[in-house]
């Protein structure tokens, strides 16, 4: 699965959620929501984020941004 560019998948080797920001050989490159380093995940290892793990990100995000952690 190489899911469309700008919609957000989860990296199920980690649990992460990321936004799809592009396709690079074999790898689909994923940034943290809010922003940060990309990371590379094989396709079979994505799968879509459900609305649910997409709010929990911005949850964390926004939690994390109010106590000064992230810009």
């Amino acid at each position: 699965m190489k899911p469309p560019i700008g919609s957000y998948a989860v990296d199920t080797s980690t649990g992460q959620v990321g936004r799809v920001m592009g396709h690079e050989g074999p790898y689909v490159q994923l940034r943290p929501f809010g922003g940060g380093r990309e990371w590379e995940c094989p396709p079979e290892a994505l799968r879509v984020a459900t609305t649910t793990e997409r709010l929990r990100a911005a949850t964390a995000y926004e939690n994390r941004r109010s106590r000064g952690e992230v810009p």
